[in-house]
């Protein structure tokens, strides 16, 4: 996949109106997941996605541990300059884009790396096991 499907898969799930638009949202979000995940599941996102996608991503050191999910929504709201309803409007269209790119089982390995409140942003269930 080439950066411009990437974009326009993100441009297509968000409704933006620009390419701009969805390259702002594309490139916040990208580099917001890219401090969280580590290992194998950071190694093998990298190498799904396009160059300059990957260069986003790469160029993010990851944190100690992972974020809550409300947390990443709240930073992408910061750096876009827009309300958490809208940044997680963002956040889901740029994920659920990168799951197409990556597959359901890359995905479902990342989301056991990530705390819960993930998997909704992926556009999944948020389902865990009775105790």
């Amino acid at each position: 996949m080439t950066w411009q499907h990437l974009l326009q898969q993100v441009r297509d799930a968000g409704r933006y109106t620009t390419d701009q638009q969805a390259e702002r949202v594309l490139a916040t979000v990208l580099a917001a997941l890219g401090r969280q995940l580590t290992g194998d599941e950071r190694r093998d996102l990298q190498a799904a996605l396009p160059d300059r996608a990957r260069a986003l991503f790469s160029s993010q050191t990851p944190l100690p541990r992972p974020v809550p999910a409300p947390t990443l929504v709240e930073t992408v709201a910061t750096t876009l300059n827009t309300t958490p309803l809208h940044a997680r409007w963002d956040v889901t269209s740029v994920l659920s884009a990168l799951t197409h790119l990556t597959g359901e089982k890359l995905t479902s390995r990342i989301l056991t790396q990530l705390p819960r409140g993930y998997a909704l942003l992926y556009g999944r269930a948020d389902l865990t096991t009775a105790a």
